[in-house]
């Protein structure tokens, strides 16, 4: 028989809990101990089961749990057959609470979802960097959303920007001389989003882009008669996939994105 068991009850997986417990048994180098771990603690039953394993042998219960009813029969429960029980939640939330003036949500598992839409975010990036050319067709098949146009129609930043959001997004530049790859005409259109621009605008960012980099103004990069053929070129491939078309013309990032997702919410309910 052991010394004592600690019963670590969570409405999570009980982590936190079960390193308390261990950090403080350790301070007893002399005592034969056990860690009985009951996560996921959602209703009166779950409790019901560990005191009744508790109670008679020499126990201890380290509890974490938003509800304040759960906590309030745990605690009740315990105190029939002399349990003792630390609550680890209550102290941190109350003194939080005190600070900010406001309640706590006391909403279950919020970290790990906070933890799981972080590294769905972390994927999101990596993917729009991997598939930022267009050149991998598993990124235009994988993706929640592919962007294309011509150069400078802010292609990458706006990738980016949505993947912050945890969008995997793919994007495709549009160049009269380099065939489009065609895994883009079996993709669902609804999932493509053209950005376009004027000729005018167009150079006068590309010249912007050329000066930047000390480069001369030449070449076809900033030619006006290239610059509307490649926006002639790419406006056709936009109709023929039949894709939304957005024009960026003076828009910042943030409004493009918000139209994209806008439409990506309505269209699938992404992000409710």
């Amino acid at each position: 028989m052991y010394d004592i068991t600690i019963f670590v009850l969570s409405d999570s997986i009980g982590e936190t809990g079960t390193k308390i417990a261990r950090a403080s048994v350790a301070q007893f180098p002399n005592c034969n101990y056990e860690i009985k771990r009951y996560p996921y603690i959602s209703d009166e039953s779950h409790i019901e089961s560990a005191i009744e394993e508790a109670k008679n042998i020499p126990a201890v219960i380290i509890y974490s749990t938003v509800s304040e009813e759960n906590a309030k029969y745990l605690e009740d429960m315990a105190r029939i057959y002399n349990i003792p029980t630390v609550n680890i939640m209550d102290e941190p939330l109350n003194a939080i609470s005190d600070i900010l003036h406001e309640k706590p949500v006391r909403e279950s598992g919020i970290l790990r979802k906070m933890d799981e839409n972080y590294f769905k975010t972390v994927d999101a990036i990596e993917f729009a960097v991997k598939y930022d050319d267009g050149k991998d067709p598993r990124g235009i098949r994988n993706a929640d959303i592919c962007l294309i146009g011509v150069s400078r129609t802010s292609k990458t930043p706006l990738s980016m920007y949505l993947a912050n959001k945890g969008y995997l997004v793919a994007n495709v530049p549009l160049v009269p001389e380099v065939q489009i790859n065609e895994e883009i005409f079996s993709k669902d259109p609804e999932r493509i989003f053209g950005l376009t621009t004027t000729a005018e605008i167009m150079i006068r960012i590309r010249e912007a882009r050329l000066k930047a980099l000390g480069m001369p103004n030449i070449g076809i990069y900033s030619d006006i008669n290239r610059i509307e053929q490649e926006l002639k070129y790419a406006n056709g491939i936009m109709e023929r996939i039949g894709c939304t078309v957005i024009d960026v013309s003076d828009k910042a990032i943030e409004e493009t994105a918000a139209i994209i997702v806008e439409l990506m919410e309505k269209r699938f309910g992404y992000f409710d």
